[in-house]
């Protein structure tokens, strides 16, 4: 199971799946040129969870509930978070 880990450090932000930066997916759609950020609404927050959706759940599914997950979980995620691949999939489910 996938592991997804965000690191506030003195070089700026770090983000990784299973030990492994993960990537941005501009490709897919850009959000921002800013790279990713977390604990707000915005482009950068914005950005990480069209690639968290986009690594764990695929493509289509991340252009399709990117911004409702950015709002829902990515704003609120402390200095410091992880999420398994498990969490992402129920957050993506509708209650």
């Amino acid at each position: 199971m996938k592991v997804y880990r965000g690191d506030r450090t003195i070089d700026g932000v770090q983000v990784t799946v299973d030990g492994k930066p993960l990537k941005e997916r501009v490709d897919l759609k850009q959000i921002s040129k800013n790279g990713f950020e977390w604990s707000y609404e915005g482009p950068e927050p914005a950005q990480l969870a069209l690639a968290i959706l986009a690594d764990c759940a695929g493509d289509a599914t991340a252009l399709k509930h990117y911004d409702t997950f950015m709002q829902e979980v990515v704003a609120n995620f402390q200095n410091d978070w992880e999420m398994t691949e498990a969490d992402v999939m129920s957050a993506l489910e509708p209650e």
